[in-house]
């Protein structure tokens, strides 16, 4: 577990018991139709004709908090379409539709179409509809100035292109999609180490504020990973968020399997360095919290590799499957 998330006041060995426990009970209110397990990017449900539904559901965390302090409420929509659809394409699935839940102690008109905005344009940039919402006052339980956001998205995948560990073989290589920055994981250790009085300042290794920085939307990947699985060029893909490098790829690795990531590979963002250093974080800290500038991680195989590059824009050999099991940093 990552001592400096701890120390942020996330307990990743409390969620994962939570996790354990979930899964049992879900067991218990199952259909005949449901498809695997509970613990993948997305659930899988079959509809018949060989075709299933992958679904997924999840927030924008403690990154709102940000949002709520600038003021600027129009990309983190972007953000909560993002960590749904691209989990829903980690199964091969083309995102159909999403909804949408937003908590807000008072309701201002312009606040909640700001952040629709954002979840309009998420739609649009994961190439699935928005089929509807909820929007929530919660008085005298949220402050009126606060709010959280969730969401869910559905997608579809024929049952023999299915990605996911039946398809990975030793040796195949990890080709990582460059992420936006943080994206939106690792924002209570974030908060700990950036202020709000900081926000408006623009350190020299960053370029930018640190307000830009923090807020900058996430890459929604799903039409570019869609468009490689449907010329079967991938085997399976780890979406980077919570839990970084170090809980996902091995989400997509049969028993035995193990993964070697060549961290010269690829050039981390500065922000990375940042907060590691203002953090006081170790390497271990930070890949398993972070994305540390790689979103999305395509298992494919060796004769693939060259037609992914060519076709997956920035796009970078980061590593390969090998015998054994978790992550190596090497």
């Amino acid at each position: 577990m990552s001592e400096a998330y701890r120390s942020s006041g996330v307990d990743t060995e409390a969620a994962a018991k939570a996790v354990t426990l979930i899964a049992d009970l879900a067991a218990q209110a199952r259909r005949p139709e449901v498809a695997g397990e509970v613990g993948g990017f997305a659930g899988l449900f079959s509809i018949g004709g060989g075709r299933l539904l992958a679904a997924a559901t999840d927030g924008v965390g403690t990154k709102l908090e940000f949002a709520r302090i600038t003021g600027r409420l129009d990309t983190v929509g972007i953000d909560l379409v993002a960590m749904c659809a691209d989990d829903v394409v980690c199964t091969g699935a083309e995102p159909l539709f999403f909804l949408d839940y937003l908590a807000v102690g008072r309701v201002v008109p312009d606040d909640v179409a700001s952040v629709v905005e954002g979840i309009v344009e998420g739609c649009r940039l994961a190439g699935c509809a928005l089929l509807g919402g909820e929007t929530a006052e919660h008085p005298g339980v949220m402050a009126d100035d606060r709010f959280d956001l969730a969401g869910f998205c559905v997608g579809i995948v024929d049952g023999e292109q299915v990605l996911g560990p039946e398809r990975v073989r030793p040796g195949d290589a990890l080709i990582g999609l460059p992420s936006s920055g943080l994206h939106a994981n690792g924002f209570s250790l974030v908060r700990t180490v950036v202020t709000s009085d900081e926000l408006a300042i623009a350190p020299p290794a960053l370029g930018r504020t640190f307000a830009d920085e923090v807020l900058a939307p996430c890459r929604i990947y799903a039409p570019e990973v869609l468009a490689l699985h449907r010329d079967r060029l991938v085997h399976a893909a780890a979406h980077i968020t919570g839990g970084g490098f170090l809980e996902n790829v091995p989400r997509v690795l049969p028993a035995g399997l193990g993964a070697r990531i060549e961290r010269g590979a690829w050039t981390e963002p500065p922000i990375f360095e940042e907060i590691r250093r203002r953090a006081a974080a170790t390497d271990a800290d930070m890949f398993g919290t972070f994305n540390m500038g790689i979103g999305m991680v395509l298992v494919v195989g060796p004769d693939e590799v060259g037609t992914v590059l060519t076709r997956a824009a920035g796009s970078i050999r980061i590593g390969e499957v090998v015998p054994g099991s978790g992550v190596r940093i090497d």
